[in-house]
């Protein structure tokens, strides 16, 4: 069976086949009132930590570093991990951030972890 799971900026207009929309990062968006995000949850949990999110920097150059350990801290923090399979295997799943850079983020790693975890469950 095939889960949808969109990944978009917060800043961005919901969308109707957006389904459930979460937030993933730590912080809450600048500029960005909680009505207009449209948000079904904000699950910091889930987010990279203070400390990985500090050193990537949203440096390209560390991209494959960061993938990496942000994986590993998935893997060591199941339960938010599994809030958003349970999600994505009931409806459309939107994972949201902040960041400007739209190839190179924790949403985009975090999409590709939870597609391999439904994938290998199927």
């Amino acid at each position: 069976m095939a889960h949808t799971i969109h990944v978009r900026r917060v800043y961005d207009p919901p969308t109707p086949d957006d389904g459930s929309r979460v937030l993933v990062d730590r912080l809450w968006p600048r500029g960005v009132s909680r009505q207009r995000a449209d948000l079904t949850l904000w699950l910091k949990d889930v987010a990279p930590s203070t400390d990985l999110r500090q050193w990537f920097g949203h440096d390209p150059a560390r991209w494959e570093g960061f993938q990496e350990r942000y994986v590993a801290e998935l893997r060591a923090n199941p339960q938010p991990v599994q809030q958003l399979l349970d999600m994505a295997r009931a409806s459309p799943l939107t994972l949201l951030y902040a960041a400007r850079d739209t190839q190179h983020n924790e949403a985009v790693v975090l999409a590709a972890y939870l597609h391999r975890l439904l994938d290998h469950a199927a």
